[in-house]
């Protein structure tokens, strides 16, 4: 295989699951109700805000590709039946999305699964956004794994800091320095998380056996 085609390869592979993540953050909204594209991108930038910039150029067709495999529905509301809805300026009839059985079916699944797309940046993000619909030890687990993959990335900085300390520019140091504070911080922050659910779990047992 050409060095070419396995950058290929890769780079498909990404951009599948960036467009799966989206597909799933999509039918997460609309689970507490119908939406207008227009509102539906604001409410995606919330939670994928920090790792992508989403455009109407890559959420329609995402819309497009949900609605064939019959996860959402598109519903005209009028300016009578909008309440449902966010509402827009103007008076005429407007499209918004709602989910079907399917598209909560599929929802459930995937924020209950607890695999390595779940502990990258977007996929993260996503599934903490949803934690509140996620089995408590999934939410261990997806936690456990983004630590696991975090505490990876402290040592590479580590790493990295210490071999360039004598070879680059005091600048570059100090971004070097900056993104290994942000790491470590994450996996401060991941420890505490990790600690609660588990005090929450031993709680919850607790007064089931009681």
């Amino acid at each position: 295989m050409s060095l070419l085609r396995y950058i290929d390869l890769i780079y498909l592979s990404v951009m599948t699951k960036r467009a799966d993540i989206l597909e799933f953050a999509v039918l997460g909204m609309l689970g507490d109700g119908p939406l207008h594209g227009y509102e539906l991108r604001k409410r995606l930038d919330t939670v994928l805000g920090p790792f992508r910039t989403l455009s109407f150029g890559s959420l329609y067709p995402c819309l497009r590709r949900i609605e064939q495999r019959g996860w959402i529905a598109q519903v005209t509301v009028t300016p009578a039946t909008e309440s449902s809805a966010p509402a827009l300026s103007g008076r005429r009839a407007r499209v918004v999305y709602s989910l079907t059985g399917d598209g909560k079916e599929a929802f459930d699944q995937w924020v209950n699964e607890a695999g390595p797309e779940a502990w990258e940046d977007e996929g993260f993000a996503a599934h903490l956004a949803f934690f509140g619909r996620t089995e408590a030890r999934v939410r261990v687990r997806i936690l456990e794994g983004r630590r696991s993959r975090m505490e990876e990335r402290v040592a590479m900085l580590r790493e990295s800091v210490t071999r360039s300390k004598d070879r680059v520019d005091t600048y570059t140091l100090e971004l070097q320095n900056h993104g290994l504070d942000r790491a470590e911080h994450e996996v401060r922050w991941l420890n505490e998380l990790i600690t609660t659910e588990r005090k929450n779990a031993e709680s919850a047992q607790s007064s089931n056996k009681a």
